[in-house]
């Protein structure tokens, strides 16, 4: 059946089922056959915190939604334009953000009484007309997969799981995405049980069969690829980047990698991936509990490698007094912090920004530390080398901010030259150092431009020292009680980690014509929300100006007069208004919150509405 094809510049799809349904596999896939094809592309992953929730309930339903377009963007969408919804309770979780005039597709199935009354429907709505403003698209995707399947030998259980494929198969034939990638992960997924593989490759080839020859559909959709740079790309999440970028940086400097780690969701995958890198001389430790994930890595660090850890908000409580400690010694080490929604347990697979001030302060005394944070999944690469530059060259802890949504999330990255990587090497301390004073080795002699103390490797004859968290004499590292030499020592850390400034990029403003009153002021996953608002509003003919920080602490020495520069300043956050606090405080601005803490990230329109309130009013 010939049928027409419509070009489309973008299209956000949301796949949407219980936990058990393989929605995430499935919008995985999806993801991947786009960025073969070369759209830019970004997604949200959404899935319950409960390892297997009650199937069919509303606190079960999985969701994956992907933007794809011809063009750059800078979110995974406001609100779907496709909705596929495998049961009555991902319809009820997901109905609410699909516009009207979308298109519905309904896994009719799915809709029985049984599960309509799990969820609180009293009628079922595919045939109620509440479902009238849609395009409903209602096909019975269970039973026709069992049909595909009834000539393999396969339970029907097997076979009622390959629904996913049969859905992701019709999905892809109707957007004219390549398969062929799909069939190769299948092949390589289940290449251990050749009949489930053989199943789930004809679930797929059944559903993009169906999208051929059915007549619900009469059109087919083309979005073309976007323009990018030439270069080699490949989809990544902000996990994997981060990931990347750690065993970058180790190879950078020229220290083997060892992360100390303790899974907490969602973090776990930069365990998962690490793990996967012995080749290139990669330690990873899973240890009990996160204080001794964290105390392995200080201890790596002390003998001599770039030292990582990595947790969520609950774990950089448990990690706070070893952090001190790294802190007092003055040792690199690597943070990592995959915020996610809190208090508490909080809901686990939800993202927020609300850990930056507990990084900020939330150890005893006054313990100074770099904080950065990446602003998109494929900046994570870019973070976790900044992080290692500045954790080596000035001997300290740094904190290294990510979040749920980027941590899942995807987008493509552009795999960089080598070449152009920064050489972030340091020279161990020498047992030469050792014959430069009258008392031998001086483990706290600064270097005059970083503040840093020498990094001495256990076992270097000469260069023996007392380590411990016990405060320290200047200079020569004895234990010391001395009033005046405590109040050297806090200041002189606080100095190192202030210098850091005068060794980071100034605050960039994108402000096209020069003219806008108000500026929008980011960090963190941020970024693409305000970005998309920004276009928004200015192709409204309102002018706006937008910057973003990656640089937390020590902030960018030109930041106070860019804040200085505009009328209104306005700072979105998935917090309560934590930058914002630290702004005031510091620059004494008074700067204009714009807070959420929902799980999810902001929407562009809220933004940009939020944008030209500020605007009005100046």
């Amino acid at each position: 059946m010939t049928k027409q094809v419509q070009q489309l510049d973008h299209v956000i799809i949301r796949f949407a089922g219980d936990s058990g349904d393989g929605m995430q596999l499935a919008g995985d896939r999806f993801t991947q056959e786009t960025a073969i094809f070369g759209n830019d592309l970004s997604t949200l992953p959404n899935f319950p915190a409960e390892i297997r929730a009650p199937a069919g309930t509303l606190p079960g339903v999985s969701s994956f939604q992907l933007h794809f377009a011809d063009h750059d963007i800078l979110t995974p969408g406001d609100a779907p334009d496709v909705l596929i919804a495998m049961n009555p309770a991902a319809l009820k979780a997901n109905i609410r953000d699909l516009p009207h005039g979308g298109d519905l597709i309904v896994n009719t199935d799915e809709f029985t009484k049984r599960n309509l009354t799990k969820v609180g429907y009293e009628a079922n709505p595919i045939d109620d007309g509440s479902l009238e403003p849609y395009r409903v698209y209602a096909m019975p995707i269970t039973s026709m997969t069992v049909k595909a399947l009834e000539d393999f030998d396969i339970t029907r259980k097997d076979a009622e799981r390959a629904k996913n494929m049969f859905a992701l198969g019709m999905l892809s034939w109707l957007y004219d995405r390549p398969a062929e990638s799909t069939l190769s992960f299948l092949k390589a997924k289940f290449a251990k049980n050749p009949e489930i593989m053989q199943a789930n490759l004809a679930a797929f080839g059944a559903g993009w069969n169906f999208g051929e020859t059915t007549e619900a559909f009469s059109v087919r959709y083309e979005v073309k690829p976007a323009p990018l740079k030439s270069g080699t790309y490949r989809n990544i999440s902000g996990n994997t980047a981060l990931a990347y970028g750690l065993v970058a940086a180790s190879q950078l400097s020229g220290l083997p990698l060892f992360l100390g780690s303790y899974p907490i969701t969602p973090a776990s995958d930069i365990l998962h991936e690490l793990a996967k890198h012995k080749r290139f001389g990669v330690r990873t430790f899973q240890a009990e509990d996160e204080i001794a994930a964290v105390g392995a890595s200080l201890g790596a660090s002390f003998g001599g490698s770039l030292a990582v850890t990595a947790t969520s908000g609950p774990g950089m409580a448990l990690k706070a007094e070893t952090v001190g400690l790294g802190v007092s010694i003055e040792l690199p080490l690597i943070v990592c912090d995959v915020q996610r929604a809190g208090p508490s347990t909080g809901m686990p697979t939800k993202t927020e920004q609300a850990d930056l001030l507990q990084v900020m302060f939330g150890r005893n005394g006054e313990s100074p530390v770099p904080v950065i944070a990446a602003a998109s999944p494929s900046d994570c690469f870019n973070v976790a080398i900044e992080a290692a530059r500045i954790a080596i060259k000035y001997r300290t802890p740094v904190v290294l901010l990510s979040d749920g949504y980027l941590a899942n999330g995807s987008e493509p990255w552009r795999v960089p030259d080598v070449s152009s990587l920064p050489d972030i090497s340091v020279p161990f301390a020498s047992s030469v150092e050792a014959e430069q004073g009258d008392d031998g080795f001086m483990p706290f002699r600064r270097d005059p431009l970083t503040l840093a103390r020498p990094w001495a490797i256990p076992g270097t004859k000469g260069l023996e020292h007392r380590i411990g968290g016990i405060e320290k004499a200047d200079i020569f590292g004895t234990i010391s009680y001395d009033p005046d030499n405590h109040d050297r020592m806090v200041r002189l850390r606080q100095a190192k980690i202030d210098g850091i400034a005068s060794d980071i990029p100034p605050l960039e403003v994108d402000d096209p014509d020069g003219t806008a009153k108000v500026l929008a002021l980011g960090w963190g996953s941020t970024f693409g929300s305000i970005g998309a608002a920004a276009r928004r509003v200015r192709t409204g003919g309102q002018p706006v100006a937008t910057a973003h920080l990656r640089h937390l602490n020590p902030f960018p020495a030109n930041l106070g007069e860019v804040l200085h520069r505009y009328d209104k300043v306005l700072v979105p956050e998935i917090n309560l208004g934590q930058l914002a606090l630290l702004l005031r405080g510091r620059y004494l601005v008074d700067v204009i919150s714009y807070n959420r803490v929902r799980g999810l990230p902001f929407k562009a329109a809220e933004l940009a509405d939020a944008i030209k309130d500020v605007i009005s009013s100046v």
